[in-house]
């Protein structure tokens, strides 16, 4: 089965230089709907799923090779160069930022510049850094997973993607947690939670752009200034959104800070 095809891949757009979207943990290329078809005039739009998501394939999740996020890094690049690009705008949301920031110390020339939405390089707090949870949190919220997964995803999700007042943001969230083959989301999420990427962002020398939700449970906004001091040449933008899914609850205001990055 070739990358593509395990990966439900979708090119779109009648530009030539390529912009990859990818998706977080308990999502799929779905997430995007609003904010890629903006860049299709302009750009040549890739969306896929990791496996255990969307449209992959069930059959190509490999325990050994996804339990760092370095695996899920190799995949992105396996498209990548599936499809013969090179100079990929890398648009990744929450996980798939720090996916991101890994594929491009991998293969430097397979991109141009990168795009980390809710991003956190790690989400357990430690000495002199605010992550946002305990290890016991985080402990918690795992055995919470692996107990119960529908449970789970009904109580996470609509807390994760915050706008209460917009409760179908939440459900559609909630149906798209609950869609994840169970195994799957159980390694996803440990490796996504417990995952320490923040040495690893000194390295990184392509320009990056990193937006920020005001309110975010999964990601708070030191994150964002972190990254920022970090990365030598980024932009942080705050967003007026609030939640951790502003690709969904407020993509006009992402696709208009995306646009004057790239």
């Amino acid at each position: 089965m070739t990358a593509t095809e395990r990966h439900n891949v979708r090119v779109r757009g009648r530009g030539d230089a390529p912009m990859m979207f990818a998706h977080g943990f308990g999502c799929d290329q779905n997430m995007w709907r609003f904010v890629a078809p903006a860049f299709e005039d302009d750009f040549r739009t890739v969306l896929f799923d990791f496996v255990g998501a969307g449209g992959s394939s069930l059959d190509a999740y490999d325990p050994e090779r996804y339990s760092q996020l370095s695996g899920y890094a190799d995949d992105v690049i396996d498209v990548i160069e599936e499809l013969g690009l090179s100079g990929v705008v890398f648009v990744g949301h929450s996980v798939s930022a720090m996916i991101g920031v890994l594929a491009a110390l991998k293969k430097p020339d397979l991109f141009s510049k990168l795009v980390l939405v809710a991003p956190s390089p790690r989400y357990i707090d430690d000495e002199g850094y605010v992550g946002g949870f305990t290890v016991d949190q985080i402990e918690e919220l795992l055995a919470f997973l692996g107990e119960n997964p529908m449970a789970w995803s009904q109580a996470m999700a609509p807390a994760i993607m915050g706008n209460a007042d917009r409760p179908e943001l939440g459900q559609e969230l909630t149906e798209s947690f609950c869609r994840m083959d169970p195994e799957i989301a159980r390694g996803f999420a440990r490796v996504t939670f417990t995952a320490d990427n923040r040495e690893d962002l000194a390295r990184v020398s392509h320009p990056t752009l990193i937006l920020q939700c005001s309110d975010d449970i999964i990601a708070p906004l030191s994150i964002g200034d972190f990254l920022r001091d970090q990365i030598a040449d980024s932009r942080l933008i705050v967003l007026k959104a609030t939640g951790h899914c502003p690709n969904l609850s407020a993509p006009e205001e992402v696709v208009e800070a995306i646009r004057g990055f790239v």
